[in-house]
């Protein structure tokens, strides 16, 4: 693992756990929630990146530009094929000092057909960091990309969640969207909710302004921002467990199915990137 560090700010990185990050802390204080020792999974990561696509494609199976294509599953007893690439994979690091952090990842075609550069560059400061998502077309075809970012926030007593929307999409028992659901659904994050309290939520909201706001009482707020690529917040609130996650995307779940979905076409040698800022008091 490899850390960096700002006044008391401090991130872990995990790079070999598809460049995910471990753990960030501010005075010792866990910000997201800390990877557990030994885990070699990026599910139990402080957060990882979304590259080239978000959530799941239903049995792995879409067409692009004429282009049939059939991805293998990457989650184990789970048919749908999701996050892309960059989270099972390991990454470089090209950087790792003076409060930033530069990492890499290089996709050879394969079952996802095209040939990607994806980089990751976060710099702290001393209440927060950005983290920086890029994929760079390195073949000769065009190719599809919708990026995202999955960070893990410890549940706190009494957390509320606010992030404005107007919408969610219903999920089936696969957890893939159905139908739009227009208005508060469950929670209603657009006035502030409890997190606590609620079913399974792991849910993709529309018409995001790209602001949410973590808050509990007695504790500093935690803010996450993210570019105006990211028009989609996907919310996972597994019932019982310690944490749960709110999802900057440019793309929703089901990112080749019918309608805007957020995907776009990066021609050869073209580029594409959101940011996150997480920033706390």
């Amino acid at each position: 693992m490899t850390a960096i560090e700002k006044g008391q700010a401090r991130l872990v990185l995990a790079p070999e756990v598809g460049g995910a990050i471990a753990a960030f802390t501010i005075g010792g204080r866990d910000v997201l929630r800390p990877m557990a020792a030994g885990a070699t999974d990026a599910l139990l990561a402080s957060s990882f990146p979304l590259v080239p696509f978000c959530n799941r494609i239903p049995n792995g199976r879409f067409t692009f530009e004429g282009r049939e294509v059939v991805l293998p599953p990457n989650l184990a007893g789970h048919s749908h094929t999701l996050h892309g690439q960059g989270w099972r994979a390991a990454w470089t690091v090209e950087k790792a000092e003076g409060g930033e952090a530069v990492l890499s990842y290089d996709h050879a075609p394969g079952d996802w057909p095209w040939a990607y550069r994806a980089e990751q560059r976060i710099v702290l400061s001393e209440t927060g960091f950005r983290a920086e998502l890029t994929v760079t077309n390195t073949g000769e075809a065009a190719m599809p990309a919708g990026l995202g970012f999955h960070p893990y926030f410890p549940r706190r007593d009494g957390e509320v969640l606010t992030a404005a929307n107007d919408g969610v999409w219903m999920i089936d028992a696969d957890v893939l969207p159905t139908v739009h659901h227009a208005g508060p659904w469950e929670a209603d994050w657009a006035a502030g909710a409890a997190v606590e309290g609620h079913g399974l939520i792991d849910h993709c909201y529309t018409g995001w302004n790209q602001r949410a706001v973590l808050s509990a009482p007695g504790q500093p707020d935690t803010v996450v921002t993210a570019s105006p690529e990211c028009r989609w917040l996907h919310v996972y609130v597994p019932p019982g467990e310690d944490h749960y996650c709110v999802e900057p995307c440019a793309s929703r779940p089901n990112p080749f199915g019918e309608g805007e979905t957020g995907m776009v076409t990066i021609r050869p040698g073209e580029s594409g990137s959101i940011w996150m800022d997480v920033v706390t008091g």
